[in-house]
């Protein structure tokens, strides 16, 4: 409440810079706001001088009292709180207005620098060239402006890294990132700003510059789990299972042990650079994931590799967490790499019947039918509005939500269908052919709930991606229960479901060369030579080229639906045509 007096503002301007340091370090979050405090005290240093400036922008006050106060005592002072203000403004991402601040800096100290040359980083030119001012020893200060200069400078560096990163000027990102890492911080804030470099290196395609990168962030701080989880993406992209395997399972450990986070061996500051940067895309890549989506990440890769033992392991320790608590385990912001539960639970009964727990495979996917089988209508029309909405949402208005409604009710069909389909398949491998039988034809009835309304296009053209993958179940619906009909004898029965087949998925080479032996069976040798002579003109990767990469559950139905003896019926078939050209001639 006292008036403002020129002879007390240096104690009182080092009094307010100690206090407020003091206030963000006993908060410990991140910086917010404008800094009143500061606002208050350039106040006082225009009263002082008989001025006042209550009506103008924090900026407009800044320039005010820089270009007008020129007391000598008071420079070292307001220069102090002038990085003090450049900490609030970055932290909110105002980098103008502290390259602003600066140049009134440097202009009142007039150091006679040279300017920023092209290609420099201004605002960093700017924090280098501020001469900090000489500390007077009977006014002692919580953390020197040095101190905070370098602070400043890091922080600086780091933010505007994120932003390039974020913008996609990868090779601007790379060099503000490493300018960062050059800097003064703590080992966990080092460990972030090798991580970022990683991802960034990551994203120019250069992963073994990532790998080291990202190996240098766990050097500093074993505990940034997020550079390890980077590092298993990179050796994903790299074909480097193994590692990518090793680096998962120790992920997932580390993560089930949530340790206390470490003490950082760095000098203490009440003003750090992690309570500066603070960013969504840094979040984004400083995020760890949840142990379960771990845990499926090492179900998942050890399935694709064909590492099915360990990949049932996998499946069923993520559906045991499932057990404890889905919304517990199962991480719900928006971010999860986990798949729709239904599709783990049949990815799970593909592993479990590929190791031969047929029966195991039938429980898992009995789950999944009785889950569904209250959220699909009896009919579904689709038509080209479908396929014109890509990712509609419930809350897209009317039209939007009713096409969202139609796309999960085609999920829900396409898991239950596969249901069935994997307890076809599971039934046939124990010898069941009746079972099989059922379960093939229980997943082709389900399949006649959807009817395509498209005019003046082929039913096999431009299908949307549920109905592509309820057309590729109907396909080995047809094709496993065609089989179990050839091993009754039921060669007619066969014939048909293969034809039909073929009008699914025109050209199918599985279903065709089924198609010829059900054909020779019946002894219609010369039909079944015709179909081997069509299959054989025909392209090898024609139709996989047009086809959409399948989901993963369907990957074991899809190598039980192959034909198995392949070059042995084009033996007898190529046989039957010599012999048969011999006669004619």
């Amino acid at each position: 409440g006292l008036p403002a007096a020129l002879p007390t503002l240096p104690l009182e301007l080092t009094v307010l810079y100690n206090s407020l340091l003091f206030t963000v370090g006993a908060s410990d979050s991140a910086i917010e706001g404008e800094g009143d405090g500061i606002r208050q005290g350039l106040l006082r240093v225009l009263e002082a001088c008989g001025a006042c400036g209550q009506d103008l922008s924090t900026e407009e006050l800044w320039q005010k009292v820089l270009q007008e106060v020129t007391v000598e005592e008071l420079q070292g002072p307001l220069h102090r709180l002038g990085a003090l203000q450049a900490a609030w403004w970055l932290a909110a991402g105002r980098l103008g207005s502290i390259a602003g601040l600066f140049q009134l800096l440097s202009a009142v100290e007039n150091t006679g620098r040279g300017h920023c040359s092209e290609g420099q980083n201004e605002l960093l030119f700017l924090l280098k060239a501020w001469r900090v001012p000489a500390e007077v020893g009977s006014l002692p200060l919580v953390q020197s402006a040095e101190d905070l200069k370098e602070i400043l400078c890091t922080a600086a560096a780091f933010l505007q890294g994120l932003q390039e990163l974020e913008a996609g000027n990868f090779s601007t990102a790379l060099s503000l990132l490493q300018e960062a890492a050059g800097g003064f911080c703590s080992k966990k804030v080092l460990a972030q700003i090798y991580t970022c470099l990683g991802c960034c290196a990551q994203q120019m395609g250069k992963p073994q510059i990532a790998l080291q990168h990202l190996k240098r962030a766990l050097q500093v701080d074993f505990q940034c789990l997020s550079a390890l989880s980077h590092a298993a993406a990179v050796y994903h992209e790299l074909g480097e299972t193994d590692t990518e395997l090793q680096a998962l399972a120790l992920l997932y450990e580390a993560l089930e042990e949530n340790p206390p986070a470490a003490a950082s061996s760095s000098p203490y500051f009440l003003i750090q650079t992690e309570l500066l940067v603070h960013t969504p895309t840094l979040t984004s890549l400083l995020r760890l994931r949840h142990p379960s989506e771990v845990k499926y990440l090492l179900a998942q890769r050890c399935l694709q590799d064909g590492r099915v033992a360990d990949a049932v392991e996998h499946y069923l320790d993520f559906l045991a967490l499932l057990q404890k608590g889905l919304q517990q385990q199962v991480p719900l912001d928006g971010c999860s790499t986990l798949p729709r539960i239904p599709e783990v639970f049949l990815e799970a009964a593909s592993a479990l019947e590929q190791v031969g727990r047929h029966q195991d495979a039938i429980t898992v996917c009995e789950e999944v039918i009785r889950q569904m089988t209250d959220l699909i209508p009896r009919v579904l029309q689709v038509d080209e509005r479908l396929e014109q909405l890509e990712c509609p949402s419930p809350g897209a208005g009317l039209a939007g939500g009713l096409l969202f409604q139609k796309k999960e009710s085609l999920c829900c069909l396409a898991w239950r269908t596969a249901g069935y389909l994997h307890q076809g398949w599971a039934w046939a491998k124990l010898g069941k052919m009746k079972e099989a039988i059922t379960q093939f034809s229980r997943c082709l009835s389900d399949l006649l709930r959807v009817q395509l309304h498209r005019p003046g296009i082929e039913p096999t053209e431009n299908l949307p991606p549920e109905v592509e993958v309820l057309q590729k179940i109907r396909l080995l619906s047809l094709i496993g229960r065609g089989t179990q009909f050839l091993e009754l004898g039921r060669h007619k029965e066969a014939l048909l479901d293969f034809h039909h087949g073929l009008q699914v998925s025109p050209g199918d080479p599985a279903a065709a060369s089924y198609l010829m032996q059900a054909l020779w069976k019946l002894d219609r040798k010369q039909e079944a030579a015709a179909q081997w002579q069509k299959l054989s003109q025909s392209s090898p990767g024609e139709q996989e080229g047009k086809e959409r990469p399948l989901p993963l559950y369907l990957a074991s139905c899809l190598e039980q639906a192959m034909f198995p003896r392949s070059e042995t019926l084009a033996s007898t078939i190529q046989d039957y045509l010599g012999t048969a050209a011999q006669d004619t001639s």
